[in-house]
């Protein structure tokens, strides 16, 4: 088969409507932004679409694409990708193109026809199903004994969810060949403690030691009761302060949720003087940007206090996750589900690579703080480190 042979088929299959999706990798150049595309059909109005999702390096980029505008589409996308994965209803294709486009297509029928769902919609599949019972959620009061969702925790449960899938998201790159070591600061009330715990020692069986630290003596009480109960052995919680402990010398994940303003930096910094492998922080209260903020070019902005506080708020996060980068993590910001505060909130998830940064990045950095006339508190923290 030729290269304008597998376009056509490919084509055929798609315009008789028999596409579940498809990964469409492999980047032809290095530096395409681009790192893969998944399709997909949906309905939207009454008409079938193509839905193309663009995976950047840290953003994903949608586009529905009425049913005959996909082959233009599609041309595209094959001057940029050199691999395609497809399910379709009745056998599943993959094909892959050399430099100069020689075809290897490969079909293998399917042993059963598959369904297309073309709902936009569709129903989430949690890591977590929400119709089985777990003792962790039941007693945090989240699921009834049945394993029913109590209706004014659904947020809450969401919540667990999404953490749970940068939990899974982050397995690669934790030990495998001995105990994985987790610190959770200011653990609170500990849903998502407990559902970290669950989720790698229960569901995936790995041989892990978790400890939350909080202020408050109550809770931490509450919370390692809760966790005799459920026969969590090598999950415990302490009384303390971020500041003050000092028991460890070698972390693997740290994990921060809602750390008030230079909280969270005191955190990320102890988290890379332990060589932390995964950092996952939710940040809380960025204020110390706010008052350092001092850029006539941004007075149009800054005169609103209500701006001023936002923009403060997204700059200090980019500023972290950069200063991550910078020490050798590749960092992230991405959407997280916080119930207790906002709607919606960043989470800054970084994972320690190694990667000593270009002398662009130093310069770019540089710019934007000398730009926005701040001192940042992880800086001074990290200094022996950038």
């Amino acid at each position: 088969m030729d290269f304008e042979q597998m376009k056509t088929e490919f084509i055929k299959r798609i315009d008789n409507k028999e596409l579940i999706n498809a990964t469409i990798s492999q980047p032809r150049q290095k530096s395409n932004e681009i790192k893969r595309v998944k399709i997909k059909p949906i309905e939207l109005k009454g008409k079938y679409h193509i839905q193309i999702e663009y995976q950047f390096e840290r953003v994903l980029k949608h586009e529905n694409v009425l049913l005959e505008k996909f082959s233009e589409a599609f041309e595209l996308l094959l001057q940029q990708f050199r691999q395609i994965h497809a399910q379709f209803i009745d056998e599943n294709i993959q094909i892959q193109l050399s430099k100069k486009n020689k075809v290897l297509w490969k079909e293998e029928k399917s042993k059963s026809s598959k369904q297309v769902d073309l709902s936009h919609n569709r129903k989430k599949q949690y890591l977590l199903d929400e119709s089985t019972p777990y003792p962790f959620l039941i007693r945090l009061g989240v699921q009834t004994e049945d394993g029913k969702i109590k209706k004014q925790k659904y947020d809450k449960f969401r919540q667990i969810n999404r953490f749970i899938e940068f939990i899974d998201d982050s397995l690669a790159h934790l030990p495998k060949n001995r105990q994985i070591r987790i610190l959770d600061f200011g653990s609170g009330k500990s849903y998502l403690t407990f559902a970290l715990y669950h989720y790698l020692k229960v569901e995936k069986g790995l041989d892990i030691r978790v400890t939350g630290l909080d202020l408050k003596k109550e809770v931490i009480d509450e919370c390692n009761r809760i966790a005799q109960d459920l026969h969590y052995e090598q999950l415990e919680f302490l009384v303390g302060d971020i500041n003050d402990y000092n028991d460890e010398t070698s972390v693997d994940m740290v994990v921060t949720l809602h750390a008030c303003d230079v909280a969270t930096d005191m955190a990320l910094a102890r988290a890379v003087k332990w060589g932390a492998k995964v950092i996952l922080s939710v940040p809380c209260c960025q204020h110390e940007l706010n008052r350092q903020l001092q850029s006539p070019a941004l007075e149009i902005m800054t005169q609103h206090g209500l701006i001023k506080e936002r923009f403060a708020s997204l700059a200090t996060d980019s500023i972290r996750a950069e200063i991550l980068s910078l020490v050798g993590y590749d960092a992230q910001l991405l959407e997280f589900i916080d119930v207790e505060h906002t709607p919606k909130n960043i989470l800054i998830r970084a994972y320690f690579t190694g990667k000593k940064p270009t002398s662009e990045q130093r310069t770019r950095y540089n710019s934007f703080i000398e730009f926005l006339s701040a001192k940042p508190f992880l800086q001074n923290e990290l200094r022996e480190y950038l």
